[in-house]
């Protein structure tokens, strides 16, 4: 057993934070769940989101491009990118996002 704190109990404790409108608290939280694990798949989703809100949209599409690096035939992952590209004003990349997520689902690369 591990003696260092658990990734996923920080994420969810991450998540109550957000859940408690403390979206930085949220953010820290979710970097120092990346300290531990640089691969924590669900900590650089929620960081893509977390900061697109917050106004910190290179950041956010970093953490989006960084979940589709790690699940590269999820096309959930790719749909959230597009989502992330979109609200931040980058469409043409939100649409190639999207154009791999609907091939994916349809069981093409």
């Amino acid at each position: 057993m591990s003696d260092g704190p658990d990734p996923n109990a920080l994420y969810d404790e991450a998540v109550v934070l957000k859940g408690n409108g403390d979206l930085e608290g949220a953010v820290a939280k979710l970097r120092s769940v990346l300290e531990i694990d640089p691969d924590h798949t669900q900590s650089h989703a929620a960081l893509g989101v977390y900061l697109q809100q917050l106004g910190q949209p290179d950041e956010a599409i970093a953490h989006a491009v960084k979940v589709t690096e790690l699940e590269p035939n999820d096309a959930f992952s790719f749909t959230a990118l597009s989502v992330i590209y979109m609200r931040c004003g980058r469409i043409p990349e939100a649409e190639t996002a999207m154009d791999k997520a609907r091939r994916l689902q349809a069981g093409m690369s």
